[in-house]
């Protein structure tokens, strides 16, 4: 496991078991996605509102804790401030807010607007011949609503070869309604689909580096929910909104170190 990314899972433990908040497998999943995500767009931590800046939406908006710890790494804020999570009056709510914490580009919460948001920026910057880029991250999970594939159309039939959509198949819908062979079903609709590891970060980093014409470019990452801590994995479902005590996060992170 990359080093940083490592550094952003123990600091999601530890704010969450600070906080009393955090979906924990849900930002664990996404961690590689959104490292590699900073590590190719366009941007300035120290500037985070640069005119010629690429656009990020976190559309799985409870993953908002993993995003703030990728921020803090990334150098928008010291990661100290992101213990303040949840609470009352804090910048830094269980779901993000644009206007109170540097580097969030839309307030998300209810799943599935998001990817809308995301196709509005990528329709508006086209339509300005801009060549700033717009990336989504959208969860499995999320794409049960029809607000999603309702945002991929409207993608596909306007061109939007400057929108990338990272699709986090980490199957956190398999006690419902999973999405089967969710690249054939971005293919019918029209877009150009690449699969990789959700965990490699080399993959995720030429992915993302690659444009297609006249095409969204939808990325299938596939991912572990909990990857980092076995004991997240084997127990995805009861980790869903828990938050470790002492001895639980001190087991947590013994796991995390040890792989």
């Amino acid at each position: 496991m990359n080093a940083t990314c490592q550094k952003i899972r123990a600091d999601i433990l530890s704010i969450s078991h600070s906080s009393g908040h955090g979906h924990i497998p849900t930002c664990f999943s996404v961690v590689e996605a959104l490292y590699a995500v900073y590590r190719t767009l366009r941007h300035r931590p120290t500037e985070p509102q640069w005119a010629e800046r690429d656009l990020f939406v976190l559309s799985k908006g409870h993953a908002a804790l993993g995003h703030y710890c990728t921020l803090a790494a990334f150098g928008y804020f010291p990661v100290a401030e992101v213990g303040a999570f949840g609470a009352f009056g804090s910048l830094f709510g269980c779901h993000a807010d644009r206007f109170k914490v540097p580097g969030i580009e839309a307030s998300t919460g209810s799943l599935g607007h998001g990817i809308g948001i995301a196709v509005g920026m990528a329709l508006g910057l086209k339509i300005q011949r801009s060549a700033r880029r717009v990336v989504t991250l959208v969860g499995d999970g999320e794409a049960n609503e029809g607000t999603v594939w309702e945002a991929v159309l409207v993608a596909v039939d306007q061109k939007l070869s400057g929108l990338t959509i990272l699709y986090d198949h980490n199957k956190s819908q398999r006690r419902c309604l999973q999405i089967p062979n969710p690249a054939d079903r971005f293919r019918a609709f029209g877009c150009a689909v690449t699969e990789v590891s959700g965990h490699d970060l080399d993959q995720l980093e030429q992915a993302l580096s690659s444009f297609v014409a006249d095409k969204p470019h939808v990325i299938v990452a596939d991912t572990v929910k909990g990857f980092g801590c076995q004991t997240l994995c084997d127990e995805v479902f009861a980790w869903h909104r828990r938050s470790p005590d002492s001895v639980t996060l001190a087991q947590l992170m013994e796991e995390l170190y040890a792989g």
